[in-house]
């Protein structure tokens, strides 16, 4: 499945019993020897009173605690395969429960949560709260926001998309030392008040099509920092995503498509 290019393996967990090791989800992600995806998601029993347990694992075998582009094509899966009715759900994620709703044109609403900016939340390596923070990359001086969306996130706004080092910068922020948990990283250009264009280098998988977590971050930032209003039109290689946030202590609103490609199976 894929969202706006973000592309996924999609397993049901429920009815039959999958136990996957790092080296078997790095062979489904490869995509010249396995499948090929950014993130394989499991469609698992929740373990509370959620309707779902939904795990999400890079393309380098590591488990993430939040998607947002996957969390929509989850959303079409449960449907798609008869597991619920329901429209809206309840959906335990390691970072907490996401509540998503299947819309009768077919896109997906997902309450992605509240952001949180506390430093150590992130987590991130900084004595005290700030809206932008200079980092050391390589002796180049990058100011950044950041932020947590269930996952970290860290959004610079650049004068030029197309000309941005996501690849180079992006892969040293990502793995910088004051992000111990590494990081997801986002390029914004500021386009209007309502519209703006983002790529991403995502942590454990490189530059995507589009990620559904790095557009909330990327609106967030850019409406705290006075240069957006909501909702805010996100533009990525893969396609468009509409995120609306009222602002600090509110939950997070972003809506996209999720779309199936096929379906088979692998023998692991």
């Amino acid at each position: 499945m894929h969202g706006l290019g973000n592309d996924f393996v999609v397993i049901d967990c429920i009815n039959q019993n999958i136990a996957l090791n790092r080296e078997q989800i790095r062979f489904i992600a490869d995509r010249h020897f396995g499948i090929g995806c950014d993130q394989v998601l499991l469609v698992e029993q929740a373990t509370s009173e959620a309707d779902f347990f939904y795990r999400i694992f890079n393309a380098d075998g590591g488990e993430v605690e939040q998607c947002g582009n996957g969390a929509r094509c989850f959303v079409r899966f449960v449907h798609d395969h008869n597991l619920t009715r329901k429209r809206r759900l309840n959906v335990e994620t390691l970072s907490g429960i996401i509540a998503p709703i299947l819309r009768d044109d077919g896109e997906v609403t997902v309450d992605m949560g509240t952001p949180i900016f506390e430093p150590a939340e992130v987590p991130f390596d900084a004595e005290y709260q700030e809206m932008v923070y200079p980092l050391d990359v390589h002796g180049k001086i990058v100011k950044i926001s950041v932020l947590s969306m269930g996952n970290p996130h860290a959004v610079q706004v650049v004068e030029d998309l197309d000309a941005a080092p996501v690849s180079s910068e992006g892969a040293l922020i990502e793995s910088h030392p004051r992000f111990p948990e590494r990081v997801n990283v986002g390029f914004m250009q500021v386009i209007d008040r309502h519209q703006i264009r983002l790529r991403v280098f995502e942590r454990g998988a490189g530059e995507t099509l589009a990620c559904g977590t790095g557009a909330c971050a990327a609106a967030v930032t850019g409406i705290r920092l006075n240069l957006l209003d909501s909702p805010v039109s996100v533009s990525t290689h893969g396609g468009d995503l509409s995120i609306s946030w009222d602002g600090e202590a509110t939950p997070v609103m972003m809506t996209g498509p999720a779309v199936t490609v096929f379906e088979g199976e692998i023998n692991l």
